[in-house]
Order: C-alpha cells, then structure tokens, then sequence
C-alpha cells in the first residue's frame, strides 16, 4: 500500500532528523552545523553530516544519504512502507489506512504485535498467576520488586503445554505468525506448543524498543539453564543487545558502554545508577555487536566473571577484528562474583571501583598470555612472544605496536628487534587472511566538466531564478551519474515558481539510488553557489567541444564530396563558430 503523500509530510514535519540520528550514532552540534558518526562505516572523525531544516544526511566517508524514511531503512533494516509506519508511531501521527489494511500490514508489525501481547501475557502470570510462586520468591531473592518487573517486563512462562498458544490465539493470532515470531512450535502431534516453559522471561528490545524475542531462565527440572528466541526475521542474536534500548542514551552521554555476561547483571548495572550496561543474547561478542556498540561510544568495558570462563569471554574479543575507534578495556572482578552479585550483596562500590581500575584489553590478553609461560625457559619465551606478537598485530597503530613491543622484550627478555619482527610477520599474515573490503562507493579525482555539472546541480536544487531565466536541460550533461541526478530532480523543480528551494526530502524519499545520494551530498554543501552564467557556458563549450570530435571522427571515415561529408561540415564550421561567440570559460 502507498500511503497519501499527506500523511508522509505529515510525519517529515514532526520528525527532527537530529534526534532521530543521536538515537543510534553520537551527534555533534557545532553552531548551525551537525555532524555524527557515520553508523554505515567505521570512522574515527564525524564525517556524516545533517540538514536539520530539511531533514537530510550525507556522509562524506561513504557517500551514503537521504533524508528520514532513508535512515530508518538503513539503520533498522526496514522496507519504505515499514519505515512509514514506525516513524509515524514515533511521531504519533495516525496513518490513513484503505479497507482491509489491518490484513496487508507488514509482516514484521504482525510478529511484533504478537511478541508484545507475549511480554504482556509472561509479565501478568508473574505477578499473579497461582502458579508463579516459585519465580516471585526466586526474583524477591535477587532484591526484584513489583517496580523493578514492571521497568524491565520481566515475566514467566507457565510450565504447561500450551498457556500462551491458546491466549495468543484468542487475541487472533494464527499458528503461523506464533511459529515465525519463535513462540511456538508444532509437536510431532501436529499440536502447537508453547517455546518457553516453568521460565524466568527476560524480554528482549530491538534499538526502536520493539520486543522481538525472550531470554529465559529455568527455574527446576531438566533442560538448558537459559533459552533464547531461536533466530527469527524479527530476532537475530548477532546483531542484538540486550539492554541496549534502555542505556543508548547514557551510552552517548557518558561515551562509555560496560558489556556484561547474563541479563540479571544488565539490570542490576541500570538499578544501581549505571544504565550503561548491556548483554549479547545467548552467544558470544561478535563483530557485529562491536559495530552497534562503537555507534554510541568510543569506550567498552567488558566486566565478566574473574573466573578461567570470564576472562576466556573477554579474550574472545581477540577472535574480533576490533574496530579502530573503539577503546575496549576490561573490568576485574572480585573472585566468583559477578555484577549481580555485588550490586545484590550491597557492594555495588566494588564494581564501580572496578569499572573505573579498568584495563586496556590488550594490556589484559598480553599479561594474561604471558603468565601461561616459564619465562626461564628459551622455548617457552619463544611461544610467549609469538602468541603475543599475535595479539598485538591486531591493532594498526604503529605507536601502540611498539609501546607492546618494549613491554614484551622487558618482561620476556627476547631483544626489542626479534619481538618487533615477530608483530610485522603476524601482521602480514593477517593481511593476507583478511577480505578486502569494497567501499561503498568509488572515490575518484572529478574532471573539470563533472565539476561544473555538479555546480549545475546545486543550481538546479537552489531553483536559481537566473539559470531559470537562461534555460538549462540535459543536453549539458555527460552520459553518467550527474545526468542521472538532473533527470531526477529537473521536473520536481520545474514545478515550482523561481526561487522555491524544492522539498529534496520528499523528492527523493520515494527513489533511492546513487543519484539521490549525490543530490542530498550536494545539498549539503556549504559553500556559496557559481554564477549561473559562468556554468552554463562552460557546459555549452564543453558539449560543443564534445559533439566537434563526434563529427571529425565521423567525416574521417567519409570520401570528401559526398553530401553527408558536406552536411558534416557544414555543421561542424557552425558549431566551431557558435563556441567563439561563447565567453571563455574560467
């Protein structure tokens, strides 16, 4: 369904783009300019920059932009009519829906919608279902109120067959959405049955605060003590948080995120004053993980048990290519207990003392490694230094290559040349192992002619009274993006008198392409506009330039005398004529 272009201006006028952007990158203010990092590629300087006036972004890095609709595709994975509708949610602005719109919805609002009623359902049977004893004074022992349950919708799965099937179903769910949204399953009976049984729900929150699956704890009998959501087309593990929807805003704020290993330690973090806490859901840190993290924050504490199992956890970051921009340190925790732990106990003072001793990761994996050798031994320092050397290759910084490479030949007293040779070899080793990345779009040196088309097109999108009174088409254009671009937006600002800028975000919501982007990157530019004048007639040069060699390449091929030999220069000496009348271009 097209929603009525109404509805869509609608939602544009109350979406500030700004704010839209802080809730999953940082933003920086700078007077009338706002930059933010870009959450399409990794950068350590802000290079994406926004037009809150007309609510458009382009990042200069990438060369990824468009306007509302457009970032809510790229940062959330959604189609066009699915950006709409959230954004409309978020705006409050009532759609306008034809008949039988209810049964077109998208696919995802429907899993969504029936996530949420589960949420609603474990929540309700927790505070009062009869049979929820057992979870209430599990919960009661952790130090959780009514408050805290309600802040955080815990909830619990009746441990029968089918509780939340049957209620589901009355609310006019069909088998299938309960299948494709991970509530239920069919039995080799053919019955659908609940996923989740006799279990602690810990909803989990998509960035836009949808619930998209569960992570649950068991309480008694048989089976893994903790069962996530299997992998849905709402719910994938490897690019979720747990928690995140609650701390990005204090992520941003306080440029620090703490990564924490169960759900109870999320929530004892965002009870005991720090909202900055956030869990993978049932599988280990990922590279897709870090990239969502490094959106909000350039420092990651990963606080796990101090235990063989939690520092093997952090070190698993070493199996990571680990973004340049990104800090990660590690917290030491007091022996066998975790954040929950300490925050339950009353000693939440140990962990922030924690968090604030933290240690490089790096520094951490190599004092570790190093403690695993006899350095009085020649083999065992040769092993120590290669499995360093290792560890360190993975960070590019020159600087920091070195700075490890002294303490490793202070602490296993291999000379400084050897250990920094061994980090130059692991480093060429990981290069030949690592994909070449494509960047999204090829950055090359523009030509003159492209350079002035461009201009054109800034003219074009000011709606310049003068390059109106002139006349302009496509003719001046080279076949190519820029030509692409002025096809696009030429009949928009035609519609329009002289000197009304055209709405570019409406304009371009509805065609995504290369020549969109290149139209937002323009509209961005700060700097005053060319003369109309002198632009056109470089163009007029360079198209009269272009159709010269057209026609002396054709009348090479042509016997003198002929009528078409004639023709040709005919028009070639008038062509020739018409560039001299023209002013010479800059």
């Amino acid at each position: 369904m097209a929603y009525p272009r109404e509805d869509i201006e609608r939602i544009r006028d109350k979406t500030d783009l700004v704010e839209l952007a802080s809730e999953v990158t940082k933003v920086k203010r700078s007077g009338r300019t706002v930059m933010a990092v870009c959450p399409f590629h990794q950068e350590k300087t802000p290079s994406l920059s926004i037009d809150a006036a007309r609510g458009l972004y382009h990042c200069f890095g990438c060369g990824k932009g468009g306007d509302i609709f457009a970032w809510v595709q790229e940062t959330q994975s959604l189609d066009f009519r699915e950006s709409i509708e959230l954004l409309a949610r978020r705006a409050g602005v009532t759609l306008t829906e034809t008949p039988g719109e209810a049964k077109r919805r998208g696919r995802r609002e429907e899993l969504v919608r029936a996530t949420r009623e589960a949420v609603d359902f474990y929540r309700e049977r927790l505070k009062s279902g009869a049979d929820a004893g057992t979870a209430r004074s599990y919960l009661r022992g952790r130090g959780y109120g009514v408050e805290v349950v309600e802040r955080f919708d815990i909830g619990y799965s009746p441990d029968t067959w089918d509780d939340l099937t049957r209620h589901l179903k009355q609310k006019g769910f069909t088998d299938k959405t309960l299948a494709d949204a991970g509530l239920a399953s069919r039995s080799s009976r053919g019955r659908m049955i609940d996923r989740f049984r006799g279990r602690i729900m810990f909803p989990i929150f998509d960035l836009r605060g949808d619930p998209v699956g569960f992570g649950a704890r068991l309480l008694e009998g048989d089976g893994p003590k903790y069962l996530n959501t299997s992998e849905t087309s709402i719910y994938h593990k490897s690019r979720l948080l747990y928690g995140l929807n609650w701390a990005k805003s204090e992520v941003v704020r306080r440029n620090e995120s703490v990564v924490v290993e169960g759900y109870t330690d999320v929530i004892a973090l965002h009870l005991a004053g720090h909202p900055v806490a956030v869990a993978t859901c049932g599988t280990a840190l990922g590279e897709d993980h870090l990239d969502l993290l490094r959106r909000f924050s350039e420092r990651v504490l990963l606080a796990f048990d101090a235990d063989e199992a939690g520092a093997g956890a952090a070190l698993r970051g070493f199996d990571l290519a680990i973004p340049a921009d990104l800090d990660m340190r590690v917290v030491v925790l007091p022996e066998g207990r975790d954040p929950a732990d300490l925050v339950g106990e009353g000693d939440a003072e140990l962990l922030v003392a924690a968090m604030k001793e933290s240690q490089p990761l790096l520094q951490f994996s190599v004092d570790r490694e190093l403690s695993r050798h006899d350095l009085n031994e020649a083999e065992a320092r040769g092993r120590a230094v290669r499995a360093t050397a290792a560890m360190v290759s993975r960070y590019t910084d020159p600087l920091v290559q070195h700075e490890y490479a002294v303490l490793i030949s202070r602490r296993t007293g291999v000379e400084l040349r050897l250990v920094e040779d061994a980090i130059a070899k692991a480093s060429r080793a990981r290069q030949r192992e690592r994909p070449q990345a494509t960047p999204s779009r090829q950055r090359r040196r523009l030509t003159g002619t492209e350079k002035a088309e461009q201009e054109l097109l800034r003219l074009v999108l000011a709606n310049s009274p003068e390059l109106r009174r002139l006349g302009f088409d496509e003719h001046l254009f080279t076949p190519g993006l820029n030509r692409d671009a002025f096809l696009l937006i030429h009949p928009v600002v035609m519609a329009l008198e002289p000197g009304v800028a055209p709405d570019l975000g409406g304009a371009l919501s509805s065609s995504p392409s290369d020549a969109a982007n290149l139209l937002a990157e323009l509209a961005l530019v700060d700097r005053p506009l060319s003369n109309a004048a002198d632009v056109i007639d470089r163009l007029e040069s360079d198209a009269l330039t272009r159709r010269i060699g057209e026609l002396k390449r054709a009348m090479a091929g042509l016997a003198e005398g002929t009528q078409e030999h004639s023709d040709r220069f005919a028009e070639l000496v008038a062509l020739q004529q018409q560039k001299k009348q023209l002013r010479s271009p800059e």
